[in-house]
């Protein structure tokens, strides 16, 4: 398998980025989601060098006001609906979220496989769930809330051997993160064959102010989580990456270039926020080159030694 850390960030306000993984058609598809939702734009894209999937392209991109990175990584993972994105369009926040989220579902249906029908249910007067042309999933769903949430959530599905999983999940999620906080919590009743009572129907938690949605699911699935899609963590410190590191990975063989597998299959990447800087603008060619070479033979990331290959220290 070729990793490639997530080395194009230039906004760091946002401490956990969705990463997304295409085999030619990251560019492409950033300007198509952009298009789909408001506060939305293409931030960077950068092209590295000389690496195992030859010389990829990542781009940084901004939807409905959240960070997103996609790469070019080749033909090696595809995206499957273990991991989607609910979009909520809340009336009470924006007056034309009926229509809105009309133009976005008939827009992602264009060469999109319907997995939910967009119809009305016992949860949402409207809600839909689809993988579009690019086989990434979403969830749609208008809402009337009036709570603080990001429109876009990360969707995490615990499924197979992950069943029955999820609340745990939760639980050691928001053990390791700061500034992480349990939201809603809905269990599947009595009657719900084959989801056993008592799972979990639909929750969300936050971490490092990043909201995400978790359920639990018992239908036969022949898919799960992948590294398709990743969870990019920005780190200022070496003791921080370690921290992280220590903390969440459970899958040796998947350690490369700072991705790392959590004992439940999702995979992460525990990133330098320095090494941004080494890859930035300012940089001669020679300087990226070594750094990026460098970083493709690690593991964890060793923030000191990157700096070593960028000043040319032995």
């Amino acid at each position: 398998m070729n990793f490639l850390g997530g080395i194009a960030m230039k906004d760091r306000t946002q401490k956990i980025v969705s990463h997304l993984w295409f085999d030619k058609q990251s560019y492409e598809a950033a300007e198509f989601y952009t298009s789909l939702f408001p506060d939305s734009k293409i931030t960077n894209m950068t092209t590295i060098h000389d690496t195992p999937s030859g010389d990829p392209a990542i781009v940084s991109f901004r939807l409905w006001g959240q960070e997103f990175m996609a790469i070019d990584g080749g033909p090696h993972f595809k995206f499957n609906p273990a991991v989607s994105f609910s979009v909520n369009f809340d009336v009470s926040h924006y007056k034309d979220a009926p229509e809105m989220i009309n133009e976005v579902w008939d827009k992602l249906s264009d060469g999109g496989t319907v997995l939910m029908p967009f119809d009305n249910y016992p949860f949402a007067e409207k809600y839909g769930w689809i993988q579009d042309k690019y086989g990434l999933s979403w969830q749609l769903i208008l809402t009337d809330s009036g709570e603080e949430r990001p429109s876009i959530l990360p969707s995490l599905l615990f499924i197979d051997h992950n069943y029955g999983h999820a609340e745990a999940a939760i639980q050691f999620y928001l053990s390791i993160f700061k500034n992480s906080t349990a939201g809603q919590l809905a269990r599947y009743p009595a009657g719900m064959d084959p989801d056993k009572e008592g799972t979990v129907m639909f929750a969300d938690f936050m971490l490092e102010n990043q909201w995400f949605t978790a359920m639990d699911s018992a239908n036969a699935h022949e898919f799960n989580f992948n590294e398709a899609i990743s969870f990019l963590v920005k780190c200022d410190t070496q003791d921080e990456i370690d921290y992280y590191w220590e903390k969440l990975s459970a899958v040796p063989e998947s350690e490369q270039c700072g991705w790392l597998k959590d004992k439940y299959g999702v995979s992460w990447q525990i990133v330098s926020g320095e090494m941004d800087d080494m890859m930035g603008s300012n940089s001669t060619p020679e300087q990226i080159a070594r750094v990026t070479q460098t970083m493709l033979k690690m593991k964890k990331i060793d923030v000191e030694a990157l700096r070593k290959a960028y000043n040319m220290e032995d």
